[in-house]
């Protein structure tokens, strides 16, 4: 099924607001959701619609959250989420983040008592295009085994870096600290794919490809992907006054239950260290460069961070983004409570 940008914004933001959310904040998370999709994320994309319908009908998430600001620097900051949806959370967090960025240089934004908040791609890129450089960190519930443990303690806790450039490239990083983000795994159950034999280990420690037996993810690179989902779990969670590690809430056991997620953006303004414009003009010549580079076998160019989104981004454009089946038929139905939810999505236990 192929459906407009416009459209699937459209169906997600109505599904959203059926569930009980108010029109800004169904609106906020349908464009981080559409962000996603457009770009071929389709693991952080309209996959997601059920399960976030699903906890904000159960009362999981606060339909109408009292967010508090509060300047704690010059150039920090913290934003109470009230449990509200963490998009809308994150999306505003970036704002102030950009306009202390603007005053002061840099800006330190933590958010707290927030839930999910989608692809963090979206976030940093709106930061880029104003001409900042930014960095967000977000932690999640244990669903992945430490290096040598045979037990999930940390989230996937991705991580998410944009710059800008001179001309209409952004320069986006956006990552899990696994070999594979969750997400992609619901993509892979939600078409019936098995999975590459990388991504996740059984109940027994075991490599498998089977998406439907997935107790644990694993991280990326070993010792390093390991190193680096602490560094987030650190930034985004003990440096908050949150929960960390094993103690951070499941996403999936209780949907009538808040979480106390957290989040971290960071904001430097390039005009407090060099011309932006020179700045900018160096990154572009450092993409064109990358793309002079004589490709290796079984690639036929060098994409920069960010450019397979944006061509997929254009594709999508001209042909309509490619949804489910099963997730079309959902978000055009009436339906909003799924109690299947749960066992559909949850880790083998």
């Amino acid at each position: 099924m192929r459906v407009s940008k416009e459209e699937l914004f459209n169906l997600m933001k109505d599904k959203l607001q059926k569930a009980g959310l108010k029109e800004d904040a169904a609106a906020d998370i349908s464009d981080v959701l559409t962000f996603a999709d457009h770009r071929g994320i389709h693991s952080h994309g309209a996959v997601r619609v059920e399960y976030y319908a699903e906890r904000i009908a159960k009362g999981g998430i606060t339909n109408n959250p009292e967010y508090k600001f509060e300047k704690t620097g010059p150039s920090t900051a913290i934003l109470d989420g009230d449990n509200g949806p963490g998009h809308q959370v994150a999306k505003q967090g970036m704002e102030r983040a950009i306009e202390i960025a603007r005053d002061n240089g840099v800006a330190v934004v933590g958010m707290t008592n927030i839930s999910h908040s989608g692809a963090l791609g979206y976030f940093v890129e709106e930061a880029a295009k104003q001409d900042m450089v930014a960095i967000s960190v977000c932690q999640s519930d244990p669903m992945v085994v430490p290096f040598g443990g045979t037990d999930p303690y940390f989230g996937t806790n991705p991580i998410a870096f944009s710059a800008p450039t001179n001309d209409e490239r952004i320069i986006t990083f956006d990552m899990a600290t696994t070999v594979q983000a969750w997400g992609k795994v619901l993509d892979a159950r939600s078409k019936g794919n098995d999975i590459p034999d990388t991504w996740a280990v059984n109940d027994k420690g075991e490599p498998t490809t089977n998406s439907r037996d997935v107790h644990a993810l694993v991280p990326v690179a070993g010792p390093k992907g390991y190193g680096l989902m602490m560094m987030v779990d650190i930034l985004s969670g003990s440096l908050l006054g949150l929960p960390h590690g094993v103690h951070v809430s499941s996403m999936y056991k209780d949907l009538s239950a808040g979480r106390q997620l957290g989040q971290l953006h960071i904001v430097i303004n390039p005009a407090y260290f060099t011309d932006v414009d020179a700045f900018k003009q160096q990154l572009s010549v450092m993409l064109d460069e990358l793309k002079e580079q004589t490709p290796a076998p079984g690639f036929t160019e060098v994409n920069y961070p960010g450019e397979r989104g944006k061509l997929r981004a254009d594709k999508y454009d001209e042909e309509g983004i490619e949804i489910v089946d099963e997730i079309y038929d959902y978000l055009v139905s009436d339906d909003i409570h799924f109690d299947r939810y749960h066992e559909k999505n949850r880790f083998a236990e």
